[in-house]
This record gives structure tokens, C-alpha cells and sequence, in this order.
């Protein structure tokens, strides 16, 4: 039995023991602190108590708030009141991109879905796309047109900016287009477009956190500039170094999908992939690892190099003089040369050095036509950093006479962001199309603000011949415009000659683009229809079109020029780190700070330290302790800006990670001055580096109360977690599972056996497929109406998330192994919580749900003292433009996304997991309506499908041949605290781990 555990402190309690070594040694409470302890007598309690139910029965029946209803003036024909609408649709943002679906109700957009269609995505989401359809009804979105920050109007911005245009195009003056990375082969087109109108313009892609590495090695290596596609589910064994690709990098979405299918192991499956990893930061990738081995970054290149020559020499190829690495890789290269062409070495580094042995590694081993392929690229990442240095230069040499900023912000992350500021007053023309008035569209002469992209048109081609279209869903809010529009009507005469004057002024011009791009580009490329008609409305529906694409098989794809690869083991070499190493890393919520003021994403604990609203400095256990640092201790960094401290379990020695995306100063009211910016201390060497050394610390003597989530709890002893190996799993299908054999075979209770004769809802969650991501927290949270509460209530413990992630760890802190467990209200059919309700607020429905009458309920608590899954959240939040508390809910704008079929609590009543009990009746009406039997999988409750891993299955478990029932009948399943006979229809199956043994002999 593994001795689990939840922190630091929780690590340091278990193990604090006495001189004799036999005995936890209590912490000595002063005499002060038991007079504190023992001061409320009997008496005095039963006054308290009464008052307190006093109080919550007075407050409870207060008046409930007045919620107004505005009637349509001209209702849509599509639109009947209450009955929600999907449209296919596709977000990205620069950085994440999925195909998905968005619930509309009443015209408003309150829930996005995945798209199942989608080839890439295949139905799964992140947390940050399920919270943008909050940004939709963010207060500090721009309302209007501004002139040097003033409000303007559209007219007198495109005659201004058309004539400064004009004017710099015919003196030959340069234009600039910094733009993210654009997957829309129709914004691509219009770009095109523009230049050739304006034929000094230039277009420039920057990525605020970039992959310029791989792009600039595989240009290098294969003369192919482009980030190329990776096939995991297509693996044996995954080396990775430091790459997040199930948290942050290039593709999560995608990747989650293609893991976690190879991540499936039951009785008749025992092939699941091997994974390890080596980084110096815990990631939730590395969390996931059958095997994870910390290391500094300085160490990366080394230790690929020696792997290089193993492998090299297996293949008979010259081998390249390094230093031995301090890591013992002997085995692990026996292992990738065995699995030759099942293999995918990945490394998350930008250094091109790096990625370019990583090439060449791949390149022996024959991954490329197997688990790469150079041929389909994914063009999720396209900026080059050198690109931006350069544009920068001639920013400061006054050789750029107009700039132009199209979802980019690099006033706040762009390491040398001093030299734009100072260069941005000197232009004749400066124009951002931000969405809000962000720290560059605040320095600028015009901000033409853009739509939303649930309000706009757009294409997407995010892997070559994967499409997927993004149309608007609601009406523009404010006076905005798209940028590709403003763009067209700066061109004044579209090039395109299919669209008609007339038809400009009927409708949205970019629409008519995106149309008319298709039918001549896309259109010829099908074979099911034969009217472009036909095929736009199916692919409006569809949301998507995937060309037939055959993967072209490469035997050992050819490596371009030995001497590349010795060049850089020679830059790699010079390397030589002084004093303590740092990596920065992109939070799972907040990413690179663009959604930073959506205070769902800045509530949502971050998986690892599960600590919200704020960014820290990670430091390893052992460093703590060597420097006398504790927990929340202020450190001023490098001189420029104070952290705090957060000891980091996994964390490599003698190294420290930052995250990026915090400390934004012009993003709006939730995110103004949370956290601190990072970006300062990227190194630029060619490429943006996002490791290095020499970081200064200091301490500041003042310590700072993080919102941490969990730490609070106490397992006393019992493991909520189970794992065993595969090999276990092998010869005993209970391995790891015993206890719960063992528990099950007799069981005595006061309840009385329950039977149904209807449905019985039940959820399987696979802890061997949860990694840990939180998209299933904020689908929660759009869907069922839960509060954000903000950073001091989290401290008083009074976050309301409904599901939360329990992250656990094992072994030593300085390389734990890690555990995720996804905890909602258990319903339990022997529910603790319903026979101490005085008013019977909370009751077992003929469905096995426990539900909530909010309306009786009065406040009493005594569910919550009473539930051993402390998954009932007491509402202390009162709904009247009280922005202390709430945020969206303050907000008559930010109301718009709630869920009406979804109660709104109110003050002074318990709330918790409900199944989504509104998606089960709508599930069950439809059936009937249409008469007919339900069908398995055809309700979801919203955690279930916003998950990429497709960890969880919910169904009706009095059907024996459902999903949910077949895997509750699995060995692997067992159910929390099952000694205490609560029986909980939410069941978890034992996570296996691959064996490693053979890997990682003296790895050390």
C-alpha cells in the first residue's frame, strides 16, 4: 500500500517522528492556544448554533433579487423560447484551437461543446475553451471605435487610416502586420489581399510563447519549415522532454485524444504505451508519466546527445564526442532502438540546437511516416522569432512607418517590450484590433476593436486538409467590427471579383470571402456534392470538412547534412550554466496571460500546486530546506519584481519554474495586478528562451497567504487513490484493489436494500485516463451556474466549485509519484447527508440521485458535517451588485451566460453535484416525445463530455449492458470510503502504470 499524500506539510506530518523513531510527534499547543481552544462552553455553543439557524432561516427568507426579462423585438422563425440550438462552430485564439459546438438559448451562447466530427479534437475541450464563452460577456470588452484612446466613430477611422495608407504606400514607407499565428486559410488570403493594395506591407506572425525551435530545425534538417504532426496513438514508447503536450503544448487537445487511446487497458488490452519524462518542472504531462525523471535544463542537450550515440552506434553511424551525462541512458536507448519505428522522441525546448539532435534521433530510429509526419503539418504555431527581433530593430531605426497589431499584445509579453513602447509614439499610423484596450491597443493611435469570435465568420485549416469553419451565434453586442472586415474595407475594392457591389452591402463581406474562397479552393477538393450550395450547407452543420489524407510513409526520412547536427552538439557544449536554473512554463488555466481577466480560469486550481489566482515561484524540497524557505515567503527576483514562495514536490535540485500570463496592468478588473509578469526574463538567443540561469533571489522577510485548494484535507490513513503496475494487473485483476474485495463480500446497514425499478444513474470515472487537466471543472461551472468566489474566499476555504480534482501524491518529494481523482457529489443510495436535514432539503430520488430542494433548504449545514466526501458547498454570496464577492453574476452583461435551466441559488442554502439533472430530464422527455427507449451514452452530464481523455462514463446502471455498468462490474472498480457503506453510484477503476523496470535500470 502506497503512503499517499497531499503536500509539503502533509509529507513532513507523516514523517515527523520522535527520538525513539516509532511516533508521530504532535505539535505542543501553548497554554494560550487550549484556553482559545476549550473558551466556548456548552452553553455558549448552543447559544451560537441558535442564533446561527436564526440567522440562515432570517436570510433565506429574505426577498429574493427582481431578474428581468427583456422580449424580443423581432424574434428569429429558428428561435422557440427555452429550447436550446447548437451550432458548429471553432475557436482559436492563437494558441488553442478545437472544433466545437455552442448550446444557444434564447439567442444567448451560454455552453460550448466538442465537436465529435472533428478529426483532430474528436469532442474533447480544455478548460480555457470552456470559459470562453464567458469572455463573450466580459464588461471590459471595447463598445466602440477609439482615436488616441478617445471614442471615434467607423467612418471617421477607415477615412483616416485609408488616407495615412495611401499616403505611406505611395512614399514607399514600410507597413507591418504583427499578427499571431493564422490557421484561416481565408485571413491568410486577406492578407494577400492587403498586400497587394499596400505593397510595402509585410506580414508577421509572433507567438507569445513560440515553438520557433522546431519550426527553424525542421527548415534545417528537411528543408521543410513547419511544426510537423505527431501521431501518439500510433507509439509503443513516448520519450519526452519537458514537452506539457496534455497541458500546454502545440496541441493538448489533439494529443490527450491520442494518449489516453492508448492508455486503455482492460483484460483483453495489457498493450498500453510507455511513457517518460524528463523535465525539471512537474508538469501534468510528467505527472501522467509511467516514469519521470527530473533533470535542470542545462542538462537536456547532454543527455539527448548521449542518447543519440547509443542509438548511432546500434545503426552503425559515427558517433559524436559529448561528456558522459549524469543520467544513465543505457537502457532507456535499448529500449527506443527495440521499439524502431514505434517510438516518438519530443522535446519541449525552443532551443534549435536541441530539436535538431532530436531530428536526428527520430531520423535513425524511423519515426518519421510512422509516429511523425513531416508531409501534414500543424500550423498552430507558425512565428519565427528571429522575424520579430528583426522587426523590432527596425522599429527602433525608425524603418517602419505604420504597424498594425491583429491578436497580439506584445507590450506585455514580448521580453524587450521597452524598445516597442518607445518606438510606438514615433509611427505616423499604429492600429490594434483588440478585443479590449489591452496594454498595446492602449499606445496606439487607433483601436479598431474585433468581434468576438462567437460573433464572427472565419475559417480554420489548423493540420494540413483538416478544415472546420467558425460562424457568429449571436448578434454583435457592441459597436464592433471584425478585423478581416476592416482590412476589406480599407482595400476599398475587394480583389475578389465573384462578390457584387450589392451583395457587399447586404451582408458581411468576410462572409461572402470565406464563401467564395471555399467554393474555389475547398469545393473541388470533395466528391459527395454536387452544388457548392449543398456542400457549404453541410459544412455549416457538419462544422467540419477532412480531405482524404493518405499517411505518407517515410523509410528514414533524410537528415540534410551531417554538419548541422555537429554544429549544434558544439553550441549545446558551450553551455555551461553558473548558479541556480529557471524554467517558465504557460499555466493550465490562465495560459499566456490573453484570457487573463475570465475569472473562471483564474479561480481554477492549477493541477500541480492547486493554487489559483496568483503565479509563485516553485522551488524543490531540498532547496527550501537548504535556503530556510517556507511556504508563501516573498522573494524579490532578479531585482525586478517579489514573488512568492510555493515548495514544489518533483521540482529538479537547484532549479525554480515561473509561470507565465500573470501581472497584467491593462486587462480589466478581475485580472489588473494578479500576479506577476515574467516575460522580462525570457533570454532571446535567436529564439525566445524560455529556461536559464543566473536568476537572483532574495528574500524579502514578508510572507503572502496563497489561495491553495485541498491542502486542507486529511485522508487519515485511507487510500482514495489505487494503483498497481501492469504487471500485477496481469496475474490478479484486483491488483491494488484488495481492500475493496475484501469490504464487498459482506455488508451489514441499518439502510434498508434499495431497488429501482426505473433508471439508476451511475458514473465510472478511469483513473488510469484522468490526467488531471480541469476541463470537466469549468464545463461544470457554465453549466450548472457555480459562483467564483475570488482569492480571499478561496483562502476561508469557500470555493463552490461542484467537482474538483483531488491531486495526490507518493514516494518522496523530491521525485513523487502523482495521482488525479475527480470528486463530485457521490449520490449515494445510503446518503449520510439526507436523515439529518431538519427540513428534508436534500432526498434520494427514485433514480438514485440525491437531490437539493433549494427552497426548503435553510442552512443548517448539518449535510455538510455529515458528508465524508465534503462535496457540499454552503452559498455565502448574495447576488446584489456586490462585487466582493461574485463577478459575472454582479454583472447584468456577465448574467447572460447563465444556464436557465439551472436555478440560480440564492444565499444560505447547500448546493452540490447534481448529474446535470437538467441534461437527464431533457434526455428522457426526448425519448418519450419521440417514442422510443432511452439510449446508453445518449445523456452526458457536462464533465463527462468536455473530457479529451474520455475518462468518464455515465449511464444507467439498472441497464446491465450499459457502459457504466459494465464497468462497474471490472475488477478495477471500487468506490470511496466503502467502509462506510454509503454505497455511491460513482465508481472508480484502479489506475494501472505501465512497468518501467527495463527502462530505467541505473537510470541514475
Amino acid at each position: 500500500m502506497s503512503n499517499y499524500w497531499l503536500s509539503i506539510d502533509d509529507f513532513e506530518s507523516k514523517n515527523r517522528k520522535n527520538p525513539n523513531g516509532n511516533a508521530v510527534v504532535k505539535k505542543e499547543i501553548t497554554s494560550e492556544e487550549k484556553r482559545e481552544k476549550t473558551e466556548i462552553s456548552r452553553r455558549n455553543f448552543l447559544k451560537i448554533s441558535g442564533y446561527s439557524l436564526f440567522t440562515a432561516t432570517v436570510i433565506s427568507s429574505c426577498e429574493a433579487p427582481i431578474n428581468k426579462a427583456i422580449p424580443f423585438l423581432i424574434s428569429s422563425e429558428s428561435l422557440t423560447p427555452g429550447i436550446p440550438t447548437f451550432y458548429a462552430s471553432t475557436f482559436y485564439d492563437g494558441d488553442d484551437y478545437c472544433s466545437i459546438l455552442v448550446k444557444n438559448i434564447d439567442g444567448r451562447p451560454i455552453k460550448i461543446e466538442g465537436n465529435e466530427l472533428s478529426g483532430i479534437t474528436k469532442g474533447g475541450t480544455n478548460a480555457r475553451i470552456q470559459a470562453s464563452v464567458l469572455s463573450l460577456y466580459d464588461d471590459y470588452r471595447l463598445k466602440y471605435p477609439l482615436k488616441n484612446n478617445e471614442k471615434t466613430t467607423w467612418n471617421t477611422i477607415d477615412t483616416e487610416i485609408i488616407a495615412s495608407l495611401n499616403e505611406m504606400t505611395k512614399k514607399k514607407e514600410k507597413i507591418v502586420i504583427i499578427s499571431s499565428s493564422v490557421i484561416s486559410p481565408s485571413s491568410k488570403s486577406v492578407f494577400n489581399d492587403f498586400i497587394n493594395r499596400f505593397p510595402t506591407t509585410e506580414v508577421v506572425f509572433y507567438d507569445a510563447i513560440s515553438v520557433s525551435g522546431i519550426i527553424e530545425a525542421n527548415k534545417i534538417t528537411f528543408n521543410k519549415e513547419c511544426v510537423p504532426s505527431y501521431k501518439f496513438d500510433k507509439t509503443d514508447l513516448i520519450v519526452s522532454f519537458g514537452a506539457d503536450f496534455l497541458g500546454t503544448w502545440i496541441s493538448p487537445i489533439e494529443f490527450t485524444q491520442q494518449y489516453s487511446s492508448r492508455r486503455k487497458v482492460s483484460a483483453n488490452n495489457y498493450n498500453i504505451l510507455k511513457h517518460v519524462q524528463f523535465e525539471s518542472t512537474l508538469t501534468l504531462t510528467g505527472s501522467n508519466a509511467d516514469y519521470r525523471i527530473p533533470i535542470n535544463p542545462s542538462d537536456e542537450g547532454i543527455i539527448l546527445l548521449n542518447i543519440y550515440n547509443n542509438i548511432a552506434k546500434k545503426a552503425g553511424k559515427q558517433e559524436i564526442p559529448v561528456p558522459e551525462s549524469k543520467i544513465n541512458i543505457e537502457s532507456l536507448s535499448e529500449e527506443i532502438w527495440n521499439n524502431k519505428g514505434r517510438t516518438l522522441i519530443i522535446s519541449g525546448s525552443n532551443d534549435v540546437n536541441i530539436q535538431i539532435v532530436i531530428n536526428n534521433i527520430n531520423g535513425l530510429i524511423g519515426s518519421y511516416g510512422n509516429t511523425i509526419d513531416n508531409n501534414i503539418s500543424n500550423n498552430l504555431k507558425q512565428g519565427i522569432d528571429y522575424k520579430m527581433e528583426q522587426i523590432v530593430e527596425r522599429l527602433e531605426k525608425n524603418e517602419i512607418k505604420g504597424i498594425i497589431f491583429y491578436n497580439v499584445n506584445p507590450v506585455y509579453d514580448y521580453p524587450n517590450a521597452d524598445k516597442i513602447v518607445k518606438s510606438l509614439s514615433k509611427l505616423k499610423l499604429s492600429v490594434s484590433f483588440s478585443e479590449t484596450l489591452d496594454e498595446t491597443a492602449k499606445l496606439v493611435n487607433y483601436v479598431c476593436p474585433n468581434n468576438h469570435f462567437l460573433e464572427s465568420w472565419n475559417d480554420a485549416e489548423p493540420v494540413t486538409n483538416y478544415f472546420s469553419v467558425c460562424q457568429p451565434v449571436i448578434n454583435k453586442i457592441f459597436d464592433t467590427r471584425q478585423a478581416q472586415e476592416s482590412l476589406l474595407k480599407w482595400i476599398e475594392i475587394p480583389s475578389n471579383k465573384e462578390i457584387k457591389k450589392e451583395e457587399i452591402e447586404a451582408e458581411n463581406t468576410f462572409y461572402l470571402y470565406i464563401k467564395n474562397y471555399w467554393k474555389l479552393n475547398i469545393f473541388p477538393n470533395h466528391k459527395q456534392f454536387e452544388s457548392f450550395s449543398a456542400f457549404w450547407d453541410n459544412i455549416l452543420q457538419k462544422g467540419v470538412f477532412e480531405k482524404e489524407t493518405t499517411f505518407i510513409t517515410n523509410k528514414n526520412e533524410n537528415i540534410l547534412h551531417d554538419s548541422y547536427l555537429k554544429n549544434a552538439a558544439l553550441n549545446i557544449l558551450k553551455n555551461k550554466p553558473t548558479g541556480i536554473e529557471y524554467t517558465l512554463y504557460e499555466n493550465i488555466g490562465i495560459g499566456n496571460g490573453k484570457h487573463a481577466n475570465n475569472p473562471w480560469l483564474q479561480e481554477l486550481p492549477d493541477p500541480i500546486s492547486k493554487v489559483c489566482w496568483d503565479n509563485y515561484i516553485a522551488i524543490p524540497y531540498l532547496f527550501a530546506k537548504k535556503y530556510d524557505l517556507k511556504l508563501g515567503d516573498n522573494v524579490l527576483i532578479n531585482d525586478l519584481f517579489e514573488l512568492p514562495v510555493l515548495i514544489q514536490a518533483g521540482q529538479a535540485d537547484n532549479t525554480v519554474s515561473l509561470a507565465l500570463g500573470y501581472g497584467r496592468t491593462s486587462a480589466g478588473i478581475v485580472a489588473n495586478n494578479v500576479g506577476k509578469n515574467v516575460y522580462p526574463i525570457i533570454n532571446i538567443k535567436n529564439t525566445k528562451m524560455y529556461n536559464g540561469d543566473k536568476i537572483k533571489i532574495t528574500p524579502t522577510g514578508t510572507n503572502y497567504i496563497f489561495a491553495l485548494t485541498q491542502t486542507h484535507h486529511s485522508m487519515e490513513g485511507r487510500n482514495h487513490v489505487r494503483h498497481a503496475n501492469l504487471s500485477e494487473y496481469k496475474t490478479n485483476r484486483y491488483a491494488g484493489n484488495g481492500k475493496h474485495l475484501k469490504d464487498s463480500k459482506e455488508k451489514k446497514s441499518l439502510y434498508k436494500p434499495r431497488e429501482f425499478k426505473g433508471h439508476h444513474w451511475g458514473l465510472a470515472i478511469d483513473l488510469g485516463l484522468c490526467t488531471g487537466c480541469s476541463a470537466c471543472v469549468v464545463a461544470c461551472q457554465a453549466e450548472n451556474n457555480v459562483s467564483v468566489v475570488g482569492r480571499d474566499e478561496v483562502r476561508n476555504r469557500r470555493i463552490m466549485h461542484w467537482i474538483r480534482i483531488d491531486r495526490y501524491y507518493s514516494e518522496q518529494p523530491e521525485n513523487p509519484e502523482v495521482f488525479y481523482q475527480p470528486v463530485m457529489c457521490q449520490q449515494c443510495d445510503n446518503a449520510p447527508c439526507e436523515n439529518v436535514c431538519p427540513v428534508e432539503a436534500t432526498q434520494n430520488s427514485n433514480e438514485g440521485l440525491n437531490e437539493m430542494v433549494y427552497n426548503r433548504c435553510i442552512g443548517t449545514r448539518y449535510c455538510i458535517n455529515n458528508c465524508p466526501y465534503r462535496v457540499r458547498r454552503f452559498n455565502w454570496f448574495e447576488y446584489a451588485n456586490n462585487k466582493k464577492f461574485d463577478y459575472n453574476m454582479d454583472s447584468e452583461l456577465g448574467k447572460m451566460v447563465l444556464n436557465p435551466e439551472v436555478v440560480v441559488r440564492s444565499r444560505g442554502v447547500v448546493e452540490k453535484c447534481s448529474f446535470c439533472i437538467q441534461r437527464i430530464q431533457e434526455g428522457k422527455l426526448k425519448a418519450k416525445t419521440e417514442n422510443r427507449e432511452l439510449l446508453d451514452g445518449e445523456i452526458i452530464p457536462a464533465c463527462a463530455q468536455s473530457c479529451p481523455a474520455k475518462a468518464m462514463v455515465f449511464g444507467d446502471l439498472s441497464d446491465e449492458n450499459s457502459f457504466v455498468s459494465k464497468a462497474f462490474k471490472e475488477e478495477r472498480n471500487y468506490y470511496l470510503l466503502e467502509e462506510l457503506n454509503t454505497t455511491p453510484t460513482v465508481g472508480y477503476l484502479t489506475k494501472i502504470k505501465n512497468d518501467v523496470n527495463g527502462i530505467t535500470n541505473n537510470i541514475v
